[in-house]
């Protein structure tokens, strides 16, 4: 017969073992979401390289960072279909199965307006089911942290989305729903950022990072709000790569902080 000290301790091994699961299972899940938000940054950046080919600035870390961003977006994509097994978000990846390959096709022709123009619309194609895999995702936690994880990861993306709205004015795509993409990428950013200073797990180390962050966004983002004007394209490719570097450090931190 058990005794009653026996079923507490049996009890207690079993909640704690439990909790020790379910917080095993969440950080899995804060690693997803940091994971696929990479994504949504990768389908920007190869765009944006693409751009930055075409119109002959910084052409061999163009060429880098556009060979190297597709190598690391067909990895995550690998190990996101084997981390995840659920099935709506499976069903999305399978999407992306065939998107992929059609884009890195793409982007390896040589640049024309026919060929960038598909490239563009590509990268918004890719960059909204990448979207719905975060979103998916992250529903699946119930913790805060995922959360923060996804808007910080985000700003990682949007850092490349608007170096690659700004490339692609400069080199003809003038329209207005470009200029308004670009301009809405910028609020987006700048909330965002207004909103990660606030966070209350900032540890000193996170707020340091987001102030270095603001002080390079303070620096270029004349630039974007002044489109029309152009110029300085080097500067533009520098430091927002430089921005994107900063928030992957500061999503990662925040996928290590305890939620």
């Amino acid at each position: 017969m058990m005794t009653a000290k026996y079923l507490l301790t049996l009890c207690l091994t079993l909640m704690l073992g439990l909790s020790f699961s379910t917080y095993a299972a969440e950080i899995d899940l804060a690693e997803a979401v940091n994971k696929a938000g990479k994504q949504r940054m990768l389908s920007q950046r190869i765009a944006k390289a693409y751009f930055f080919l075409g119109g002959n600035v910084r052409r061999d870390k163009a060429k880098q960072q556009l060979q190297g961003s597709i190598a690391e977006f067909k990895k995550n994509h690998a190990e996101l279909k084997a981390e995840i097994n659920h099935q709506n978000v499976q069903k999305v990846l399978a999407f992306l199965d065939i998107a992929i390959d059609e884009y890195a096709e793409l982007v390896g022709r040589p640049y024309d307006q026919d060929n960038a123009a598909m490239v563009l619309d590509l990268s918004e194609t890719i960059l909204e089911v990448s979207q719905d895999v975060v979103v998916k995702i992250e529903a699946l936690s119930n913790l805060e942290k995922p959360k923060v994880v996804n808007i910080s990861g985000r700003q990682r993306m949007l850092s490349q989305r608007i170096a690659k709205y700004y490339i692609a004015y400069q080199l003809g795509f003038k329209d207005r729903d470009s200029v308004n993409q670009l301009k809405n990428a910028v609020k987006e950013f700048e909330s965002a950022l207004v909103l990660l200073k606030t966070e209350k797990i900032n540890t000193p180390e996170i707020t340091a990072k987001l102030i270095r962050v603001t002080r390079l966004w303070r620096i270029i983002r004349p630039f974007f709000m002044d489109v029309e004007k152009g110029g300085l394209p080097v500067t533009v490719f520098a430091t927002t790569d430089s921005i994107m570097k900063s928030m992957n450090t500061i999503t990662g931190m925040y996928v290590e902080v305890a939620g």
